[in-house]
């Protein structure tokens, strides 16, 4: 079983790049995708459904903005919009998808990198979701969320930590909080159960030359279930073609859907 993550910076952006046709190449069984940066009457035919992959979102209700997607090869037994938290919803940061007994979720943490009021905004939310993850991890479920969490957890994990120890994505309490989802709530990150090496990174930046001199950022995860995250095999970040300014995650795990 494939799964890819992938926060597209304007889904009509990544389709002009050939994010699409990638997809189908990919044979993934589900496609998580954030930032959608389109409502549903801004969402063409070929956005909502590509060949055999059914699209299901969670929109933001500001234009332009956030939202979430899945895109689905196989028919879901039921699709859950948001965690039930009105501010939070409506923003478009949560899409679950069951089947039997997996959930895949696709998330979509806030970036605190605007300023002060920005931050405080991403770190209620993360006081907010914190219950919500230890609730999903005691429910028995196999269960991965897939996103940009906008968070780098440990220096292996951005080019130039030093210099970002005061910048949003890797303050202290982001990443103390990061532990906690790992240490306390028994989470865990698949990526880095498989590859341990330094410089592997999801985002660039698009100042100076970020892509070309590989100076970048993990935030976005694979966060599963410690059964469904042992079932792991493969990881891959694949940067032969750009969509974004994020690059896709994709992991197989050895896992039949029941």
């Amino acid at each position: 079983m494939k799964i890819i993550t992938l926060n597209l910076n304007g889904i009509r952006s990544a389709a002009r790049k050939g994010f699409f046709k990638w997809m189908a190449r990919s044979r993934a069984d589900v496609v998580c995708v954030q930032e959608l940066k389109a409502r549903a009457a801004e969402m063409s035919e070929d956005l909502l459904q590509s060949g055999r992959y059914r699209g299901f979102f969670h929109y933001a209700v500001k234009k332009g903005y956030s939202g979430v997607g899945l895109y689905c090869r196989r028919e879901a037994d039921r699709v859950i919009e948001g965690i039930g938290i009105a501010d939070i919803d409506s923003e478009g940061r949560y899409l679950r998808a069951d089947f039997g007994r997996l959930s895949v979720i696709s998330v979509y943490l806030p970036s605190g990198s605007s300023g002060p009021e920005r931050q405080a905004i991403k770190f209620r939310f993360m006081e907010r979701f914190f219950p919500h993850l230890k609730e999903l991890a005691a429910g028995g479920r196999d269960i991965v969320l897939c996103g940009d969490w906008n968070i780098a957890h440990q220096e292996i994990d951005l080019k130039n930590w030093r210099g970002n120890r005061k910048n949003s994505g890797f303050l202290p309490e982001e990443r103390a909080w990061l532990t906690r989802v790992f240490d306390e709530l028994g989470w865990v990150d698949v990526f880095r159960c498989i590859d341990p090496r330094p410089e592997q990174y999801t985002w660039w930046s698009n100042r100076g030359q970020a892509w070309a001199k590989n100076v970048g950022w993990r935030i976005d995860y694979h966060i599963a279930t410690p059964k469904f995250a042992g079932t792991a095999k493969r990881v891959a970040i694949y940067k032969d073609q750009r969509f974004s300014d994020h690059a896709p995650l994709a992991i197989d795990y050895d896992y039949e859907l029941g």
